[in-house]
């Protein structure tokens, strides 16, 4: 198995992208996300002649694979037991995605929401309730992660309390329920809504951290910008993963995917990563 004296990182793409990054992902065998699969559209429609392209266009590589799971249009804490039981389903379609794929990790979008941090403590068993609803939703899902040899890892959207995903996480008390981080939606939180800075969020998820999400961001907007074109310190994010008992894995995610190895040697050229 080759070495890597820096962290190496992995790129969220599409079937498209894949065409394109082909050989850069090959290369060093990095880790990759497949996006195509996160519609109601693709999941409710024919979607295994997609599923056999991404599998061809994978010959050869050998890195880890993920999907980012389905979540147009829902929260994974919804308190209508109907809406429920479709988020289920779609998480399930999502896990077979996963089978047809052979990917081992499935990110799903974290239920905090700003007005969760300054009410769920406003409102008796608030917190408790919102976590069990998680739990019902997630129930089917998770018993097919775990069959299956595949880990949900939360991702924050909202969360402006770093520690609130991390305790879900860990309320499930399985090791298929991790945490995943994004750097821009993070950056937003700290500079829009007074969260910490993205290194504290890499700090509190800890040895729960299995998915990070690298793209930049002036911490207005959720921009998915290549490492560079926005504000966030890298070095102190760097560092903080350093400090981490394992590397997650590390998935570039940027809107333009053509900026790919542009946001790769950005990192590179700072010596943070290859």
């Amino acid at each position: 198995m080759t070495s890597h004296t820096r962290p190496l990182l992995g790129a969220a793409l599409t079937l498209t992208g894949l065409g394109t990054h082909r050989d850069w992902l090959l290369e060093k065998q990095r880790d990759l996300e497949i996006q195509d699969f996160t519609t109601a559209e693709v999941l409710d429609g024919d979607w295994q002649p997609l599923a056999a392209q991404v599998r061809r266009a994978l010959d050869g590589h050998r890195g880890r694979r993920g999907l980012h799971g389905p979540f147009w249009g829902f929260k994974i804490d919804s308190d209508d037991p109907t809406i429920r039981a479709v988020v289920s389903r779609r998480l399930l379609q999502g896990l077979e995605v996963c089978e047809a794929v052979g990917a081992d990790q499935m990110v799903v979008h974290s239920p905090f929401s700003t007005w969760d941090y300054n009410n769920l403590d406003n409102h008796r068993d608030a917190r408790a309730k919102q976590v069990e609803r998680v739990h019902q939703t997630l129930r089917e899902p998770l018993a097919r992660a775990e069959a299956m040899g595949c880990t949900l890892v939360l991702e924050n959207i909202e969360d402006k309390d770093p520690a609130a995903r991390v305790a879900l996480a860990a309320s499930f008390n399985s090791t298929a329920v991790q945490v995943s981080i994004d750097t821009g939606h993070a950056h937003y939180a700290h500079v829009s809504t007074g969260a910490p800075p993205v290194d504290y969020y890499v700090k509190a998820a800890g040895a729960a951290l299995r998915h990070v999400h690298i793209q930049d961001s002036e911490g207005f907007a959720d921009r998915h910008w290549k490492p560079g074109d926005g504000s966030i310190r890298w070095a102190a994010v760097f560092r903080a993963l350093a400090a981490l008992p394992e590397m997650p894995r590390l998935i570039l995610e940027l809107r333009d995917q053509a900026e790919v190895p542009a946001g790769a040697a950005y990192l590179e050229a700072l010596g943070l990563a290859e």
